[in-house]
């Protein structure tokens, strides 16, 4: 597993006690679930969890834990503003995303807030202890393949590949043609809702495509449902 080290220079304080890492899921059963998981580990704890974005940050305010594990979609509410929260307010917390959305559409936006790390929840039960040693130790932790993707990236520094997370090259156009689209909308009635002809949102559509390497509209509809969730 690809580790790194922390880019904003934060230090993992030394250790005398077992981790104390805080969950923050809106699904019960999740939350018990990965207690039972990390309490069977002699050095970590779970000391406390929250079901709520607002009632998360309030629980990591009282209990300060070592990592906070954040679903990036708790409810009504956004993981992802938690995660900003977080990161502006107490950032000596390590969040590690835990998410059942694609890595590829949102670990890099996940990391750009403030996240320490990004495990999918298909994954969790192999490697997530694996993870919170790793943001916890001051490392960023994502998949081999998403590594892979930000290497490839960041390698492109310098070509003519625009390295920014790839939803922050979409113009503004295309981010609404894009919600629209993750909303249910069809092609006739975006351009309908931004009065724009079909030939226009369909040129939208296909640059919205290529910029998040999108092969066709199925996964074009599913990228955008995806975003729209978060």
């Amino acid at each position: 597993m690809p580790r790194h080290e922390d880019p904003q220079g934060r230090k993992s304080p030394s250790r005398t006690g077992p981790l104390r890492i805080v969950i923050v899921d809106d699904h019960p059963i999740v939350r018990k679930g990965l207690t039972e998981l990390i309490n069977h580990e002699p050095d970590m704890t779970v000391c406390g969890e929250s079901d709520t974005a607002d009632g998360g940050l309030d629980r990591i305010r009282a209990d300060r834990p070592d990592v906070a594990i954040v679903d990036l979609s708790l409810g009504m509410a956004s993981g992802l503003r938690l995660v900003k929260d977080l990161d502006a307010l107490l950032p000596d917390v390590r969040v590690l995303i835990l998410s059942m959305h694609d890595e590829t559409l949102h670990a890099e936006r996940a990391l750009a807030a403030g996240a320490r790390g990004y495990i999918m929840k298909q994954e969790a039960m192999h490697n997530l202890i694996a993870a919170i040693r790793c943001v916890a130790s001051g490392k960023t932790y994502v998949s081999p393949q998403m590594a892979e993707r930000i290497v490839a990236r960041v390698s492109a520094r310098g070509t003519t590949r625009d390295d920014r997370v790839p939803f922050e090259q979409l113009t503004d156009r295309e981010r609404e043609v894009f919600a629209l689209i993750g909303r249910g909308l069809a092609t006739r009635d975006i351009a309908r809702r931004l009065d724009l002809s079909v030939k226009t949102i369909e040129t939208y559509q296909a640059r919205i495509k290529e910029k998040l390497s999108l092969t066709n509209a199925n996964e074009l509809m599913r990228a955008a449902v995806s975003w729209t969730q978060i």
